[in-house]
């Protein structure tokens, strides 16, 4: 079995043990990457290889010197191109910030760092985090591993792109709406949104900061337990980060799911749902109910209002911090300007995307004058009414079960051509952002042309140990984890 087909916690149990060596795991993350990125165009900026292969001897140094690192030590790793890295650019996959290098690690990567992690490179996503197919980046749209001719999902696209194609073990990407879990779910890995505050937002790049949320992308739970461990807990230098305590996480996961009580939203199953994806998600459902839950359906009838909630509040919040990228203090500043108010209208209007540019219009329009009651207001009003209906949920369920995304992943093209869409397609997805909850995105299947399905398990606030055990429970009685693109195309051949 080739290094890039085991799981992140596989290989560091091999690097623990001293039958492959961090070097030996960062050559051949780099030979993968060598032989994809023109492929599918995961990374926005890879990192020198000499510079990666150094990282991987220092963390040797320090597992022969003794130093007690995490189970992850030396296992390649890579971080969406939202998260600042100290002296490697930080894009946000934008002509705006092409030439931006942090002068400081963001916590989660600092997190990575210290417990031995090697960085790989920065990962392309849908420009400043806005999209979901991962193609409105300056640099290019990335390509789904299982179909060249398919989006990734985003806008952590890159992300799950390059988990999927072997290029790094796991990756972390944000999630405002469904950003990791959609991507998850198109490229047919796993990946964890957890609680709001759970992990410290310090050093992301904002796009909507009461929904951002840093988290995981791999090809198991247990690997995202392993990584949320990591990253989680309370951090000074954000405000909002919780004073959680995930360590022991991945011990905690058993498989047991004897009297757990899991919902099925009935209004998730209905209309514009692919009968594939319904057919997929259900059968997973099954494979818990054997594993001892108990499974009902029950009405969600809040659903229906969850997208224009979202893209009201996200477009809102999006407008105010975007608001600092005016070609005076730093990243690309346009030429001939005349006054200090031109040269933010020409360095916004040529730095910015068309997605950028219609979701600031539509965030500064709702914050105005004479239309903020009528809509930022109600939105923030309905908002507390979804957080409400999840909390009445869990009081009868533990978990939720839901499918990732409508439909299996589009072709390259088609949601730009229809931004309205493109925005339905979060529908499963945006409620958990809404209400600050955990959610993870589990392959469960496939479709009749090949393509990945993704379920999506969702928990109260904080209750990541029974959505990780219940993703991991589901995964030790099927393989949709351990499938992969290059399998696939080495069976067709």
């Amino acid at each position: 079995m080739e290094l890039w087909e085991y799981t992140a916690l596989e290989l560091g149990g091999l690097i623990q043990k001293g039958e492959v060596s961090p070097t030996q795991a960062a050559r051949a993350a780099l030979d993968r990457m060598a032989a994809e990125q023109d492929r599918n165009n995961a990374f926005v900026t890879c990192l020198d290889g000499e510079e990666v292969l150094a990282q991987a001897a220092e963390v040797e140094k320090r597992l022969a010197a003794g130093e007690q690192l995490s189970p992850l030590a030396g296992v390649p790793m890579a971080l969406k191109d939202n998260i600042c890295t100290k002296g490697v650019r930080t894009t946000c996959a934008s002509k705006i910030l092409g030439d931006f290098t942090s002068p400081y690690d963001a916590t989660a990567a600092e997190k990575l760092k210290a417990a031995g992690g090697v960085l790989l490179g920065k990962l392309n996503m849908d420009e400043f985090a806005m999209g979901s197919t991962s193609e409105t980046s300056y640099y290019g749209a990335t390509r789904n591993p299982w179909d060249l001719d398919r989006a990734p999902g985003g806008s952590s696209g890159g992300a799950a792109a390059a988990v999927a194609a072997g290029e790094c073990w796991y990756a972390i990407g944000s999630d405002t709406g469904g950003s990791i879990r959609q991507p998850a779910s198109y490229c047919g890995i796993t990946g964890l949104k957890p609680t709001y505050g759970s992990v410290s937002r310090y050093g992301l790049i904002a796009y909507a900061s009461s929904l951002d949320q840093l988290g995981p992308l791999a090809r198991s739970a247990d690997d995202c337990a392993a990584v949320l461990e990591l990253m989680a807990g309370k951090d000074r230098r954000d405000g909002t980060s919780l004073d959680t305590d995930w360590s022991g996480l991945t011990q905690s996961l058993t498989g047991d799911l004897r009297g757990l009580r899991v919902g099925l939203p009935n209004h998730c199953f209905g209309e514009g749902l692919d009968q594939e994806v319904r057919a997929a998600v259900l059968a997973a459902a099954d494979v818990l109910k054997a594993r001892g839950a108990a499974v009902e359906e029950f009405s969600f009838p809040m659903m229906k209002y969850v997208v224009p909630t979202y893209y009201i509040i996200a477009a809102a919040e999006a407008s105010s911090n975007l608001s600092r990228f005016d070609g005076v203090k730093y990243g690309w500043r346009a030429e001939g300007y005349e006054d200090l108010t031109d040269l933010y209208e020409k360095t916004r209007t040529q730095g910015f995307g068309a997605e950028v540019k219609r979701r600031i219009l539509l965030g500064t329009f709702v914050l105005s004058a004479g239309y903020y009651d009528a809509y930022y207001k109600k939105a923030l009003q309905v908002k507390a009414l979804i957080k409400k209906a999840y909390d009445e949920a869990f009081e009868k369920y533990d978990l939720l079960l839901t499918p990732v995304a409508p439909t299996t992943a589009p072709k390259l093209g088609e949601s730009l051509g229809d931004p309205l869409k493109m925005y339905l397609s979060d529908i499963y997805t945006v409620p958990l952002n809404l209400a600050g909850l955990p959610g993870l995105s589990m392959p469960c299947g496939f479709d009749g042309q090949g393509l990945p399905i993704g379920a999506q398990l969702i928990g109260p606030a904080l209750g990541e140990a029974k959505v990780l055990n219940a993703a991991h429970a589901f995964q030790l009685d099927t393989d949709y984890h351990r499938q992969s693109p290059a399998r696939k195309e080495a069976q067709a051949k």
